[in-house]
Order: structure tokens, then C-alpha cells, then sequence
């Protein structure tokens, strides 16, 4: 049994009917099983696959019927176990499948072949599959054929167009999908069209790119799906994977000893640089996930990363109690928000506000006190709220503040940052944080 394996739209599928198209004629028999995910979920579908399968093969027994899975396990196992088959599983993503359609390598022939194809790698461990080829992006010289035989319906792109098709390849990530749907289009628009397109891709991802990739996101639990959106919205290439990356994570319940490792099986994150990284189309497949949430409103969106929205929803306090989540980075020179008095007061499930560059018109009297992190450099405040209770609080960073006095009765505080806070005068007694582990008030 061989693996492929790599995100959506990759190409395994592509690969998979190459190689069968090229040593199909080897076997005594062959069968390509497409869609097997899909398929399986359907009512009876497992057995159809069964069906598919031996009528594939067995050329005779096209009106074969099986009247359960257990039953058509037992055929397989009994029809093919002499029959030297290649058999292509593709699309597949639980257990239960393999094992109801290629349980072990001695259900077939002497020299028969299983290719799976899936977005697991968990998946074909636990199977114990013979070897797996995990799939990279196209070169950049095949990427850019293409996406030109889509666009252009020629091997180059036509002239002036260059600087386009560099920013849509950069952008694909030489992925076969994207480049293949924005090519065709983008194909016969003109050139104030092809100007626009990547702020519009960027903004709101192509409905044919966005499907194939979030149907690995939405068969995620809950735990794993929240991690995946936090990396997508917020921390795409700067956590670590050490202690204090755990702690943000664990902090707010997401057990991230277990989720990033199954995130990074399913070939939704990778690890480079000991940096946490995501391919920037599942990145923005990750926000658009969240955009949709609420569509007209983003007061009633869980995760605020977009500084326009964040700007709306600060300065008209249109805030709901669904956001869970801040990080406020505003471009250079637009820096100053007019904070309405109340613009936190209605966020009681906020757990994160990273706070790296903004200006606050108006002074902020009121932080939700179920704050797990909080991030805030250059923070203007003398003093933290009054009704601020912190009791929530995992993680506190304000170097460089000019916070005078600060009271430590946060009794979950584990990480705390004042470096460089010149004007701190009066420190209340540590000893009320028992769970504190990092400390830093150097100048």
C-alpha cells in the first residue's frame, strides 16, 4: 500500500489517475474508487463503493448487489484474494473506509497495488501503509505554465501582463487548484480587471478555492477548529512551538498539545523555523470562515484581525458578546482610533487583545475581565481600569508602558512582561500570583 498525500487541491487526484492511466495494463484488473469520502457518507455508500469495486473487477458482476458492508468486506476479502488488482482509493478520510475496502494487503494478489489518496497522515499510520509520498506545490516554471494555458490558452501571458501573473502565482502558492481556477478566471479580462483581482482574492477568496479547502477545516472538532482559526487570523508564522505558545493556546482551552499535532497531520500547518506556518490560502480560507460569521456586521464575528473592521467596530461600539478575539496592527500613518467610551463594554467572551500600534483618542475604561492575553506595548494607560478583576488572566505583556502602578492579584498569571516601564512606581504583592512562572521588568 502506497500513500499520497498533501492538502486539497494539491494534486493527488491528478497524480493518482496518472499512474493509473500509466501502469493500469501490468494488472490482471484495476479500479479508480474518486470521491471516496463523499461517497462513503451517503446512505448505503460504503456498500456502493463494495459494489463499485467488484463490478470494476469483475466485469460479470456489474448487477452485483450487497446487502451490508460487513458482508461485502467478507467478498472482497474471498473474490480477490488470487487477483492480482490496482486500486485506487481517492479522497479518503476515516479509517473505517480503508478498512472496509482495503483492509490488509492480503485481501488481494501477489503483486497488487492500493494508492490511497487523503489529507491525513494519521490516517495511513494508523493503517500501516507501506510508504508515503507527501506532495509539495508545482515549481515555480510549471506554475506558471499553468496558470497561462488558463488564462491566456498559451504557455506565456500575454504582453504587459508579467507583473499579474507573478502576484497571482506568489499568491496560489504555486497550488495546481488555484492556479488553475483563477486562470480561467481571470481568462478575456482586461487589464484594470487583472489590477483588482488580487485585492479581491485577498478580501474574499474564490468560492471554488474556498470550498475545496474548508471541507478539511469543517470535518475538524471544535478544539482543533478554533486553533486553526487563531493561527489563520492572528498568528500565521510568528508562534513558536514552545512553552509560551502553549500556554496561549492552553490558556484558552484549546489543548494544544494535542490539536497542533493532528492540525499539522492533516496538512493544515507545517513547522519551519520552529515557527507554527499555513499556507496563505488555507490562511485566508481560515478568515473567510470567520468573515462569514457575519457578513454585513463584524461586531457579531468571533475573531477581529482586519483593521478597517476593527476601526468600525471600536469607533461605533457596535460590538457584540461573540467576539472572542483582538489584534489591532493599523497601517503606518492611520494609527489613531476614536474609541467610543463603551466599545468593550458588550465583549464578555473576549479572551485575547494584542494591541501593537494603535492610538486611542479617548482613554479605555473598561477591559472585559475574561481576558486570558493580554499583549499591549506602548500601552498609554497609568493604571489598569478599575473594574478590571484580571482573575482570568494568563498571560500580561506591556513593555515599554507607561503603566505607574499595577496591583497583582491575578491569581492565574503565569507570564508577565514590563520591560522597559520607566514610570512604574508601585508593585502590589507578587506573592497573590502562585502560577506565575516568567517574570520581566528589566530597563
Amino acid at each position: 500500500m502506497v500513500g499520497i498525500l498533501g492538502l486539497g487541491g494539491i494534486g493527488k487526484t491528478s497524480l493518482a489517475k496518472a499512474i493509473s492511466n500509466s501502469i493500469a495494463f501490468r494488472f490482471e484488473a484495476s479500479c479508480f474508487l474518486p470521491n471516496v469520502s463523499d461517497t462513503s457518507n451517503q446512505v448505503h455508500g460504503l456498500v456502493q463503493l463494495q459494489e463499485t469495486l467488484l463490478s470494476k473487477v469483475f466485469k460479470d458482476c456489474r448487477s452485483l448487489k450487497i446487502d451490508s458492508s460487513d458482508t461485502g468486506t467478507i467478498m472482497i476479502k474471498r473474490m480477490l484474494r488470487f487477483k492480482r488488482v490496482l486500486l485506487i482509493l481517492d479522497g479518503v478520510d476515516h479509517l473505517t473506509q480503508l478498512e472496509t475496502l482495503a483492509g490488509a494487503c492480503d485481501w488481494f494478489g501477489k503483486g497488487s497495488r492500493i494508492i490511497i489518496t487523503t489529507r491525513d497522515q494519521h490516517l495511513l499510520t494508523t493503517h500501516g501503509v507501506d510508504s508515503t509520498y507527501k506532495m509539495t506545490g508545482l515549481n515555480h516554471r510549471d506554475a506558471f505554465q499553468l496558470f497561462c494555458w488558463h488564462a491566456f490558452k498559451k504557455p506565456k501571458p500575454v504582453e504587459g501582463y508579467e507583473k499579474f501573473v507573478e502576484q497571482i502565482i506568489n499568491y496560489a502558492g504555486c497550488l495546481p487548484l488555484a492556479l488553475t481556477v483563477l486562470g480561467s478566471d481571470l481568462y478575456g479580462r482586461s487589464e484594470s480587471q487583472w489590477k483588482g483581482s488580487m485585492d479581491e482574492y485577498k478580501k474574499i477568496p474564490h468560492q471554488d478555492i474556498q470550498k475545496i479547502l474548508q471541507t478539511s477545516y469543517d470535518r475538524l472538532s471544535e478544539d482543533k477548529k478554533n486553533v486553526f482559526l487563531d493561527i489563520a487570523c492572528f498568528f500565521n508564522g510568528q508562534l513558536r512551538l514552545d512553552d509560551v505558545t502553549v500556554k496561549i493556546l492552553d490558556s484558552f482551552g484549546f489543548c494544544p498539545n494535542f490539536s497542533i499535532p493532528r492540525l499539522r497531520e492533516k496538512c493544515l500547518i507545517s513547522e519551519f523555523d520552529g515557527r507554527l506556518q499555513m499556507h496563505d490560502l488555507l490562511r485566508d480560507m481560515g478568515r473567510e470562515v470567520v468573515r462569514q460569521e457575519s457578513p454585513k456586521n463584524p461586531g457579531a464575528r468571533s475573531r477581529l484581525f482586519f483593521h478597517k473592521d476593527i476601526r468600525e467596530v471600536l469607533e461605533y461600539d457596535i460590538a457584540t458578546d461573540r467576539v472572542e478575539a483582538i489584534v489591532i496592527d493599523l497601517p503606518e500613518g492611520d494609527d489613531t482610533i476614536c474609541l467610543s467610551p463603551k466599545a468593550f463594554k458588550n465583549m464578555k467572551r473576549l479572551r485575547l487583545f494584542r494591541c501593537h500600534n494603535a492610538h486611542f483618542s479617548e482613554e479605555l475604561n473598561c477591559l472585559p475581565n475574561g481576558l486570558r492575553v493580554l499583549d499591549w506595548p506602548n500601552c498609554p494607560l497609568q493604571s489598569m481600569p478599575s473594574k478590571f478583576r484580571g482573575d482570568k488572566l494568563f498571560i500580561l505583556r506591556m513593555p515599554r508602558s507607561h503603566i505607574q502602578k499595577i496591583r497583582f492579584e491575578f491569581k492565574n498569571l503565569m507570564v508577565m512582561n514590563f520591560r522597559g516601564c520607566e514610570f512604574l512606581t508601585k508593585i502590589s504583592d507578587i506573592s497573590k500570583c502562585p502560577n506565575l512562572q516568567q517574570m520581566d521588568f528589566k530597563d
